[in-house]
C-alpha cells in the first residue's frame, strides 16, 4: 500500500495538472472503481461535470479532490496498484484503465484512473466544514501537518497499553505511516517494534516523531519507495528511495551502523525488519 510520500508525490502532481480545471465530463470503464458509490458509474460521472476541482488535499494516506462550490470532493483509494495519471489525450488507453475524466480547456491532457487489481478506487462525498471527506473524518493529521499535536500523540501512547509499530500504524492516532516508514523510524530511533508505548518517555517519542518526519521527507525528496511499476507519480515515474532503505527488505544484509546481519520477523500479517543488535526486544514481563 503507498503511503504518506507516494501519496503527497501523486498529489503534487495533481496540484500541477488537474487543480482548477472543470470538467467536461467522465467514464466509468469498470464498475469495481467506483464501487463506494452506490448509485452507480453514471451517476458518478454526471455528478462531476461541470465542477471545476479545487486543490487537491491530502490526510496521510488520503487524496481528494475538492469539487468547488458544492461541498463534495471526490476520494482517491489508491489500493495495492491504483495509479492517477495525466496523460495527453491521444494516448493509447492503458490495460486496466477504469476511469477517464476530460477538461474543458485546450491542455490537451485528461485524468486517468488506471488500477490493475482493482482494490482501490474513486468515491464521491460530502465534506466536513474544515473540507474533509466526512467518510476520512476520524483519520487523525499525519506528522507532516503542520497542526499535529505531537504533545497530545505523547500522551496518548503513554495511555494506551500497545507497542510502538503497531501505533505507529494507528491511523486514529498518526496517519500517514505504514509498514516501510514505521521499520524505517524505528531502525533510526534504535525502538524494537514491540517496545511497550508506555515505556517511552517524552524525549524519546520527539525523537521517534523526528525519524519519522526525516525518513518521510527524504523518501518525498526523491519521488517516494517504488518496488515495482504500480507506484508512480502522475507522469508515470516510479520514485526510488527504496535504494536508501537502512531496515525494510535488507534482511541477512548488515546494519548500517553495527554490521549485525538484520532479521525479519512475521508480524500482523506483515514483516518486520530490525537489528538485533541496535534494537533490542524488550524484556518480557513477569
Amino acid at each position: 500500500m503507498p503511503e504518506l510520500p507516494e501519496v503527497e508525490v501523486v498529489r503534487r502532481g495533481l496540484e500541477r495538472w488537474v487543480a482548477h480545471r472543470t470538467v467536461a465530463d467522465a467514464e466509468v470503464l469498470h464498475p469495481r472503481a467506483v464501487r463506494r458509490h452506490i448509485a452507480g458509474g453514471d451517476d458518478f460521472a454526471g455528478r462531476l461535470k461541470g465542477h471545476r476541482v479545487g486543490t487537491p488535499s491530502r490526510r496521510g494516506k488520503y487524496l481528494w479532490l475538492p469539487l468547488e462550490d458544492t461541498g463534495q470532493a471526490v476520494l482517491a483509494h489508491l489500493g495495492m496498484s491504483g495509479q492517477l495519471l495525466v496523460q495527453p489525450h491521444e494516448t493509447p488507453a492503458e490495460k486496466h484503465l477504469r476511469v477517464r475524466v476530460r477538461f474543458a480547456d485546450s491542455l490537451g491532457t485528461e485524468l486517468r484512473f488506471v488500477d490493475q487489481r482493482t482494490f482501490g478506487g474513486l468515491s464521491l462525498h460530502d465534506t466536513t466544514p474544515d473540507g474533509l471527506p466526512d467518510v476520512i473524518g476520524h483519520i487523525a493529521r499525519d506528522p507532516l501537518d503542520p497542526l499535529f499535536d505531537a504533545e497530545a500523540f505523547h500522551l496518548a501512547l503513554r495511555r494506551r497499553r500497545t507497542t510502538v509499530k503497531r501505533a505507529l500504524l494507528d491511523q486514529s492516532l498518526i496517519s500517514g505511516v505504514g509498514n516501510i516508514y514505521a521499520d524505517e523510524a524505528l531502525w533510526r530511533s534504535r525502538l524494537h517494534y514491540e517496545r511497550p508505548t508506555a515505556t517511552l518517555t517524552r524525549p524519546r517519542t520527539t525523537e521517534l516523531l523526528g525519524h519519522v518526519r526525516d525518513v518521510m521527507n527524504a523518501a518525498l525528496a526523491v519521488g517516494g519507495t517504488s518496488f515495482d511499476s504500480l507506484y508512480v507519480n502522475v507522469n508515470g515515474e516510479s520514485g526510488y528511495f527504496d535504494r536508501s532503505l537502512d531496515a525494510y527488505g535488507r534482511e541477512g544484509l548488515p546494519c548500517r551502523r553495527c554490521a549485525t546481519p538484520m532479521r525479519r520477523r512475521p508480524w500482523m500479517n506483515r514483516s518486520s525488519y530490525f537489528c538485533p543488535k541496535c534494537q533490542r526486544a524488550p524484556r518480557p514481563t513477569p
